[in-house]
């Protein structure tokens, strides 16, 4: 097999481990560092750029990038024409493939799956289960986790939640409601407000005793109205 990159013989140390600095043959451009050749594919147009890291037993393949001062490690899988960069963190298990993006100081990791033209960026976090594909944006302070799927169009910014088994894939099916004591998340099958998870379909059910050590009635039942109101407004937008 033909290779289009060596060492340069530049190397850094990373918690014990050594990480070597490439350089591309093609147009000897001098590239970001891995551990080892089985990190960074001699196929395709794969590469590393900048100050960005691929180390363990992470890999990246076909024509993806990783660049910035990003980081791909564990068992992760960076491939398609994927995206990684800024200050992004991609481990564990994580894949990111097709022509995903993932930047800023996102993070995806777990068993987690970015794909399709999906974005993930800012200080949001993915990881768990969890899948996100389509056009879907995940971005801000967002956190998705456990088994959620996020695709079509859908949005989730701020300081979304979603969790569980929540699908999100229009972006009325996520609301996240500020200014109150508690963060709430709002999709069509799935609730969050704090700590606490919740079904919609059983909003009138819920009572103050589920959360009265953590908020007053008062506090709780301007809650609930809201969230009955959002719920009804979500439904009517489906």
């Amino acid at each position: 097999m033909k290779k289009k990159y060596k060492f340069t013989g530049k190397t850094i140390n990373h918690l014990g481990t050594e990480l070597k600095q490439i350089q591309r043959l093609s147009d000897n451009l001098v590239g970001g560092y891995i551990e080892k050749e089985s990190n960074l594919s001699h196929k395709g147009e794969c590469f590393i750029y900048g100050d960005a890291w691929v180390f363990e037993n992470a890999l990246v393949y076909g024509d993806a990038e990783v660049c910035g001062d990003a980081l791909v490690y564990g068992n992760a899988r960076v491939s398609g024409n994927a995206l990684v960069y800024g200050n992004a963190r991609v481990f564990g298990n994580a894949r990111v493939y097709k022509t995903a993006r993932v930047s800023g100081n996102a993070r995806v990791s777990g068993n987690a799956k970015v794909s399709g033209n999906a974005r993930v960026w800012g200080n949001a976090e993915v990881w768990g289960n969890t899948e996100v594909w389509g056009n879907a944006r995940v971005y801000e302070n967002a956190r998705v986790y456990g088994n959620a799927w996020v695709c079509g169009n859908a949005l989730v910014y701020e300081n979304a939640w979603v969790c569980g088994n929540a699908e999100v894939s229009k972006p009325q099916d996520c609301i996240n409601i500020t200014g109150l004591k508690y963060n709430i998340t709002l999709c069509p099958t799935f609730g969050h407000v704090g700590c606490k998870v919740f079904n919609p379909f059983e909003l009138h059910d819920i009572k103050h005793e589920d959360y009265e050590e953590e908020i007053s009635e008062e506090e709780f039942n301007t809650i609930k109205l809201i969230l009955l109101a959002s719920y009804g407004e979500m439904l009517v937008k489906q």
